[in-house]
Formats: C-alpha cells, structure tokens, sequence
C-alpha cells in the first residue's frame, strides 16, 4: 500500500486544530485532516502516545489523510492545561497519567464526530502507539462500537495488579471479552513494554475468547521503531508496519467491507 498514488489524482488536504465535546461534555482539541473532496471517506480516530498531543501524530494524521481517510487525533492531555508537548506530558505523568475512563471517552466522542461528517463513510477505526496502543485498544474493548482497531506496542495492556492505579484501574486484558472489533498488533522483539511474554500472553486471551486478530513481530525491533526522530527508529520495520496499517484499515473500513 506505501507509494500506491496516482500522479494524475488531486492531492489537496484541509488540516488544523478543532475543538469538539469530549468525555464529561468537555471542549477538547484535535488536530483533524482529511482528504478533499465529497468522499465518502472512511475514518480513523489516533490515541497519541505519552509525549503528548505532539508534531509527529499531527503528521500521522496527515499521513492517513493523504491515504484518504478522515483522520481525528483528540488532545487527551487537553484537561491539564497547555504549552510545549513535553512539559504537558510530563504535568500528566506526575498526576499519574491521564485517566481512562475519560481517555476512552475522548475517543468514543471523536468517533461519533467522525461518524456524523457529511463526507464520512460510517466507518471508523482507532489506532495508537505506546499509551495510544493501549488507550485505543481499551476504547474498543470497553466501549465498543469501532469498526477496526490497531495497537502498535501499546505497553500495560497486561498489567500486574500492583500496577493498577485510581487513574488507570483495570488491566486491559481483563476486557478482551468486550473487544467487538478486528485487532492488528505490531511488536517488536526487543520491546520491554511489553515483552514478547506480554504480547503472548495477550495472544493467548484473544484466541481464548474467539477474536478475530492478527500479530505481526519484528525481529531487531523495539518500543517505538516507526519513530524516525529517535534511535529506536527501524526503517524497514516501520515501513512494512505502515503497510500492514493501511491494508489491515483498507479491509475493515472500506465502503462495503
């Protein structure tokens, strides 16, 4: 799927920040980009990850848009105030992160607004990395109602119970029973969170409950390898992870599918 444009194809996008209601009836921001045109487009809605409502899912949200999706990435940090990604981010970790329950309300709201686009298809996915691999995945276990989801290491999806907060009260793999909606997991080898252990034992919950899923793993690959500005950044991994994304989301969410 990577380099399948058209030279002849128009190519416009129309991207910037929005705010919308959120969890508790919140005004948050998003940053939103789409393709345009009348469409129907399909939607993806994009948990960031820890450092933040940041450039680099801005650009992610472009990439999807410049893929003909209708991209949405809430600013879940929004209710902490704001200023440079970092300094958010960090405000947030010493609270003891964001909450889940209004993280997966965020998200549950971006895909309604999504969904009531004029130039929306009615079909939405959720992807994440990181913390947004997991919020993502929580969002479709506990709420339900996506039509696809893609977790790309999210860490603490199988959490010990000592790992357990007031913020972040339930280990995600307590809610596989509720996942309504077809998985795509990309992992690396080397990760540490979660480690090869973690994501077998995820596995393992999946087929325990009949989910329909598919696990890819990168051998040389650890936390964060599509992240080019770091030195975990796998060139090769991250481009065959991309391609997997966009095919796994072509199926899912395509008209008719």
């Amino acid at each position: 799927m990577w380099n399948s444009l058209r030279t002849d194809a128009p190519a416009g996008l129309l991207a910037g920040v929005t705010s919308y209601r959120a969890g508790n009836g919140d005004l948050v921001h998003a940053y939103v980009a789409r393709p345009e045109g009348p469409g129907p487009y399909p939607g993806v809605v994009l948990a960031h990850h820890l450092p933040g409502w940041d450039e680099l899912y801005r650009e992610f949200a472009r990439r999807f848009a410049d893929h003909g999706y209708i991209a949405i990435c809430p600013d879940l940090y929004c209710r902490a105030g704001h200023g440079d990604p970092d300094d958010v981010a960090a405000a947030v970790r010493a609270a003891g992160g964001a909450s889940d329950d209004l993280a997966v309300a965020d998200l549950v709201a971006a895909r309604d607004w999504l969904r009531a686009l004029p130039t929306a298809n009615g079909k939405v996915g959720v992807f994440g990395t990181c913390s947004g691999g997991r919020h993502a995945l929580l969002a479709a276990s506990k709420a339900g109602g996506f039509d696809a989801v893609a977790d790309l290491w999210g860490g603490g999806v199988v959490a010990a119970p000592d790992a357990l907060t007031p913020q972040q009260p339930v280990s995600v793999l307590d809610y596989t029973a509720g996942l309504d909606a077809p998985l795509l997991g990309l992992f690396g080898d080397q990760d540490q969170f979660p480690t090869p252990e973690l994501v077998d034992r995820h596995e393992e919950e999946l087929k325990r409950h009949g989910k329909e899923y598919e696990f890819h793993r990168y051998a040389g690959a650890g936390h964060g390898f599509f992240y080019y500005h770091r030195a975990a950044y796998r060139p090769e991994s991250a481009m065959d992870g991309w391609a997997k994304v966009f095919t796994f989301f072509g199926r899912h969410l395509s008209t008719g599918s």
